[in-house]
């Protein structure tokens, strides 16, 4: 493994644990040459993927790319970081045994929001109005039509608890 310090490839791995729900390892490495420290995460990685953007372009398929996209739509948001890295773990699963070694950049990002969407409504919305290049405000009124009440809450999304207050509303304006 090349050191991401100094280049050098003769790091050396100091511990090696699994991930907590045990689909990857977790390695703690060293690097003699420069003494920096970093930790790497074997997986398994069941068929080479491509990604077939809107372009025409085919790309490999970046998990990384995929996390950070994720992440992004999260920031902030009060989730768990093992129940993203378990999402994505999932995603990439899911892509992997659809049998398919080139897959549309629609159907990641169709997956991705399907994922969100039963994890966190404001990161689903923040995913939607990217993936879908919202321009206008009722865009994102038509995916706020697409959530559902959650358990404990009023048909109209509202807690039933909370203080009324007024929802903008986006038609308004």
């Amino acid at each position: 493994m090349r050191c991401p310090y100094c280049g050098s490839l003769e790091t050396q791995v100091k511990d090696s644990r699994p991930t907590e729900d045990s689909a990857a390892i977790r390695r703690r490495r060293i690097c003699p040459d420069c003494g920096g420290r970093f930790t790497t995460f074997e997986r398994v990685q069941l068929r080479e993927l491509t990604v077939l953007k809107r372009s025409g372009r085919r790309v490999p398929f970046d998990r990384d790319k995929l996390a950070r996209s994720v992440e992004v739509a999260l920031r902030k948001r009060p989730v768990d970081p093992e129940r993203i890295e378990r999402l994505v773990s999932g995603l990439v699963r899911r892509l992997e045994s659809m049998g398919e070694s080139e897959i549309t950049s629609e159907t990641i990002g169709e997956l991705v929001m399907e994922s969100l969407k039963q994890l966190d409504d404001v990161a689903y919305v923040r995913f939607a109005s990217v993936y879908r290049n919202f321009r206008e405000a009722k865009d994102f009124e038509a995916v706020l039509g697409e959530l559902e009440p959650r358990p404990g809450e009023g048909g109209d999304g509202e807690d039933p608890a909370a203080p009324a207050r007024r929802r903008p509303n986006l038609a308004d304006d």
